[in-house]
C-alpha cells in the first residue's frame, strides 16, 4: 500500500517539482508541527484568507473559531478551501542577489469543510486542540460550557488533495560566482518557546 497521497492537477507541483512530496509521513510532521495555517475560500464573490490555529487527528485536519465567522460561513455553504502551512526553517544568503533562497517545509491542502456538531466529538476534538498547544491542557483547564461551546464551530477537512514542497539545503550559486569576494550560507530560523509569564 501506498504510503504516498494521490497526485491531482491541482496538487502536482510543477515549480520547483524536485522539492515537492507527497508523503504521509512528512506531509502530516508538517501540519503537526505548525502551529497556525492559513484558510482561504471565496466569500460572497471576493477572495478570503484567515490565519488560525490548526490540529490533525488521522487524515482530518481541524479549525475551530466563532459561529458567527463569515468565511467559516462560507465554508459551511459549500466554498471549496485551500489551506496553507508554512514552516520557515532558515534563511540562505548566495553570492548573488537573485540565488537569496529560504528553506522551509509546506503544506497545501484543497478540500471541503465538515461541520463537527455532535457534542462528545466536537469536545474532543477541542481537546485535542488544547493537547496540541500544551500537553495536559485539556485536562486543567475548565471545559467549555454550552454556551462557549455553541459561540465555536469546529470545521474538519480530509486530507486527501494534498502536497508538500520541502527546501533543506545551501545556496546554489551559479559557477562563475563562486570566486566573488562574498560569503554565502544558511542563517538557520528556529521555533523556541519561552518561559511562561503567569497571570
Amino acid at each position: 500500500m501506498s504510503n504516498n497521497y494521490p497526485v491531482t492537477a491541482r496538487t502536482r507541483v510543477k515549480r520547483g517539482s524536485k522539492r515537492a512530496t507527497y508523503d504521509k509521513e512528512v506531509i502530516h510532521a508538517i501540519m503537526d508541527e505548525a502551529l497556525v495555517c492559513h484558510v482561504s475560500c471565496n466569500w460572497n464573490g471576493q477572495p478570503m484568507i484567515q490565519p488560525t490555529i490548526h490540529w490533525r487527528d488521522g487524515d482530518l485536519l481541524y479549525i475551530h473559531g466563532s459561529s458567527k465567522n463569515g468565511l467559516f460561513q462560507a465554508l459551511l455553504d459549500g466554498e471549496e478551501a485551500a489551506i496553507a502551512i508554512t514552516l520557515l526553517d532558515g534563511l540562505v544568503f548566495a553570492r548573488s542577489a537573485f540565488h537569496h533562497s529560504v528553506n522551509y517545509r509546506s503544506v497545501i491542502l484543497y478540500g471541503q469543510a465538515e461541520l463537527i456538531d455532535e457534542e462528545f466529538e466536537k469536545r474532543r476534538q477541542l481537546d485535542l486542540m488544547l493537547e496540541k498547544v500544551k500537553e495536559g491542557r485539556s485536562a486543567e483547564a475548565r471545559p467549555a460550557n454550552e454556551t462557549e461551546l455553541k459561540a465555536t464551530t469546529v470545521l474538519a477537512f480530509k486530507i486527501k488533495e494534498v502536497s508538500a514542497k520541502v527546501r533543506d539545503a545551501g545556496p546554489e550559486d551559479d559557477p562563475e560566482d563562486m570566486e566573488l569576494p562574498v560569503w554565502a550560507g544558511v542563517e538557520p530560523i528556529t521555533r523556541v518557546r519561552g518561559d511562561i509569564i503567569y497571570d
